[in-house]
């Protein structure tokens, strides 16, 4: 009997000890709160691009004004001698002499500006200037554009153009008051003395050539 009590109390504890692995606690609560989820990042806005600014209109440059025509004398020596280039040779007039004539115009600029001038003076593509081949030097002339009928009075100081038909070489201040971007047909009247000192020269340039051919 004691035999059986024993092996009934074995075969109880082995029951027990087996149903303990299958035992499940129940969930207990975490000592926190379950943590929230972070909120989602709001997309960082660009800055913004400043403003341009309104780019102010092109403001022409205004025109030099002309020559102002003033009595010189005339050397009798350079720049007014006899000269040569490129195998033809020019006489310069060393007096003080009318001239008329019509001829093409072109412009010399940038690769001569600081130069030296015919006259020896500094040659300014941005006063208002001339080169002629045979004008007594230094001498004043009108040049008009028949086109547009504009006209420049200029210091003529140097020599040129040597290229066929042409007649005078303006600087280029001279030119753009012309409207001449390139070469154009002028008309070319040298100053006298008489005439700066009468202030003749101011009138039409009809009739000072009308005056000046009725005087030959």
């Amino acid at each position: 009997m004691a035999r059986r009590l024993g092996a009934a109390a074995l075969l109880l504890a082995a029951t027990l000890l087996g149903g303990c692995s299958s035992l499940r606690l129940p969930g207990l609560p975490l000592p926190w709160p379950a943590s929230t989820p972070a909120p989602a990042e709001m997309p960082v806005a660009a800055p913004a691009a400043p403003k341009a600014l309104p780019v102010p209109a092109a403001t022409p440059r205004p025109h030099p004004p002309d020559a102002v025509p003033r009595v010189v004398s005339i050397p009798q020596g350079a720049p007014n001698v006899p000269y040569e280039i490129k195998g033809e040779a020019y006489e310069p007039e060393n007096e003080d002499v009318p001239l008329v004539e019509t001829g093409i115009a072109s412009w010399y600029g940038r690769p001569f500006h600081g130069r030296r001038t015919a006259t020896g003076e500094v040659y300014d593509m941005n006063a208002m200037t001339a080169a002629h081949k045979t004008m007594p030097l230094p001498s004043y002339a009108v040049v008009r554009n028949p086109k547009n009928r504009r006209e420049v009075v200029v210091r003529v100081n140097d020599r040129g153009p040597f290229k066929p038909g042409r007649v005078i070489d303006l600087s280029r201040a001279a030119a753009r008051k012309l409207g001449i971007s390139g070469i154009a047909p002028v008309e070319v009247r040298r100053l006298t003395h008489a005439e700066i000192r009468s202030g003749s020269w101011k009138l039409p340039a009809q009739r000072l050539a009308g005056t000046i051919h009725g005087n030959e």
